[in-house]
């Protein structure tokens, strides 16, 4: 609760980009003594140290989605993780980052050494959950910008990394599509291609670099050109009940849902109705900001 919060342990905190990446992102280990037992796909709420300037209140809290499966990354069940990008304000003015108008809480995250104490509350969001385990078959689409990749990572841990019964018993296909910058900003590439490599009928990864690679008509290529690339393989991966998951920037979405439109209409289908089907049946999950 943010009145009272449980108080946890920064473990490890590390850069995980490349020099030429857009910002600095981290990956932030909490030790939570397995006193805050969650599942993949939710949230927890982190609240800085320090007072809000404009009140004079206590810091408020801000929500991070978890980036480890329920075990942590160390297998314990007693650590979580975090995935955070240092927010920073370019000042055009100035003609520099503006210090007054940093992230916070991202800030404080991605400066702690090992030891910081940190407020915790949640978890928190059933938006983002797995398919339920009787239907460990279902293929699971997943698209990502930034660190809006933190609950997928919490999904193939736990589908393709660890030896649990979820792994075992996944035969379906997950399917990432992350979107940043440039190659540098890629997040967590290494775990990717190491599961893309054991398990090749069962993972599909794709990346949308806008800096580096031009869609079909000649512009950046963001993360709905490349979904779009596939609209059909997806369209008819959904129509067969695959979940698909958008989590990241919220500049996504009118273009994937243009996208979908289209297909509907060379299959001459209703688009709302179409995607009201898909909420109902519980396989189209948002979390964007």
């Amino acid at each position: 609760k943010n009145k009272s919060p449980f108080v946890g342990k920064i473990t490890s905190v590390k850069r995980i980009v490349g020099p030429e990446a857009t910002g600095e992102t981290c990956d932030i280990v909490i030790e939570h003594g397995g006193k805050m037992p969650y599942w993949e796909g939710q949230s927890f709420g982190v609240i800085p140290p320090g007072t809000n300037p404009k009140n004079g209140k206590p810091n408020s809290v801000r929500l991070y989605s978890i980036a480890a499966s329920r075990y942590g990354d160390d297998f314990t069940g007693e650590t979580t993780t975090l995935c955070v990008r240092r927010a920073t304000y370019w000042c055009p003015e100035l003609g520099a980052e503006d210090p007054a108008k940093k992230g916070v809480c991202s800030n404080y995250l991605c400066d702690a050494t090992p030891g910081t104490e940190c407020k915790m509350t949640g978890p928190s969001g059933k938006v983002m959950l797995m398919p339920e385990s009787d239907n460990y078959n279902a293929d699971i689409i997943m698209v990502a910008t930034g660190t809006g990749i933190a609950p997928y990572r919490a999904f193939w841990k736990r589908l393709f990394v660890e030896n649990g019964p979820a792994a075992e018993a996944y035969k379906g296909v997950a399917w990432l599509f992350l979107g940043v910058a440039n190659s540098d900003a890629l997040l967590y590439d290494d775990e990717l291609q190491a599961i893309k490599k054991k398990f090749p009928d069962n993972f599909k990864l794709d990346y949308a670099l806008s800096r580096e690679a031009t869609n079909k008509k000649g512009g950046k290529m963001y993360i709905q050109d490349k979904v779009e690339e596939y609209a059909d393989e997806i369209f008819d991966r959904l129509s067969n009940g695959a979940h698909i998951y958008f989590c990241g920037l919220k500049g996504m979405m009118p273009g994937i849902q243009d996208m979908l439109k289209d297909v509907c209409e060379k299959k001459s289908l209703d688009y709302d109705e179409y995607i009201k089907g898909l909420k109902q049946a519980g396989q189209w999950h948002v979390e964007v900001y």
